[in-house]
């Protein structure tokens, strides 16, 4: 179904570097990237626009816009989002979304995966020391920051920061008028190695997807809808939140069958039991 097709990636952050090696390698398609569409527009990491809807639906907007103007009928779009881990509350987490969006035969496969492994953060900062030690802790500068006057305030905001000498005379230049500075990683692929490989590992997850087909009307995406939870407990027996079983289906036919999670696991840790561990 994709093999020999030109596959357009929205993007203007370079995420086609790790993106197009896998999926031509796995589909057998040319990638290119769309010249045409500004995908700010939906929104930006640094907050100047605000993203007012899902990541699902930002990345659908993104294949809109590059259907619009480049006419493509198989479009990628990529969106990712960061904050607390959705279960691990005290840890910064990367979630990584990706579509791939087949207008010819009307199908969406969509992916996402949750990563620890992130540098995101920000702090405000008064002194050339806490930059230092700041810009150390999140892998500057072969990881670019962002500066600016305050969380909020986005005037004489400076984006892509990778050396020493420009952090240092940007920072100056707004501590000298408001007397702190508000720094923050610039989480867009091309300035963040690690949420670039991120991506790298959500392709891949992908291609997986894309590769797998209905057993019954052999259309690809065949994957995980919805889950059950209930895995028993292994003291006491009891479900516990854990996922027991997942639900894979067809968009195309609707066929679906259930499978067992974790084959190897049949039963959960007693430290996520909430009757053992209440």
């Amino acid at each position: 179904m994709f093999k020999g097709r030109t596959l357009l990636i929205a993007t203007k952050h370079r995420k086609e570097q790790v993106i197009s090696p896998i999926l031509e390698e796995a589909l057998g398609v040319k990638c290119i990237v769309s010249e045409n569409i500004d995908t700010d527009v939906l929104g930006t990491f640094t907050g100047e626009v605000e993203r007012t809807n899902s990541p699902l639906e930002t990345a659908r907007m993104k294949c809109e816009l590059a259907r619009e103007k480049d006419k493509f009928d198989l479009i990628l779009a990529s969106e990712g989002s960061f904050g607390s881990h959705p279960y691990l509350f005290f840890v910064k987490a990367n979630e990584e979304m990706l579509l791939l969006k087949d207008y010819q035969n009307q199908i969406e496969i969509t992916v996402n995966e949750i990563f620890t492994e992130t540098n995101f953060d920000d702090a405000s900062i008064r002194s050339e020391q806490e930059l230092i030690d700041f810009a150390q802790k999140v892998q500057f500068p072969s990881h670019g920051l962002i500066l600016r006057p305050s969380k909020d305030n986005f005037t004489e905001m400076t984006k892509g920061i990778i050396d020493w000498q420009t952090l240092k005379n940007v920072f100056y230049t707004i501590h000298s008028k408001y007397g702190w500075v508000y720094a923050a990683t610039d989480m867009r692929a091309m300035y963040n190695p690690t949420r670039m490989k991120m991506i790298g590992k959500t392709t891949q997850k992908l291609a997986e997807k894309a590769k797998s087909l209905c057993p019954l009307c052999q259309t690809p995406g065949f994957g995980i809808t919805s889950f059950h939870s209930g895995l028993p407990c292994r003291s006491c027996s009891m479900p516990t939140r854990s996922i027991k079983t997942v639900i894979l289906s067809c968009q195309k036919c609707s066929y679906n069958t259930e499978q067992i999670y974790r084959e190897n696991e049949p039963t959960e840790d007693p430290m996520y039991c909430d009757f053992c561990n209440p």
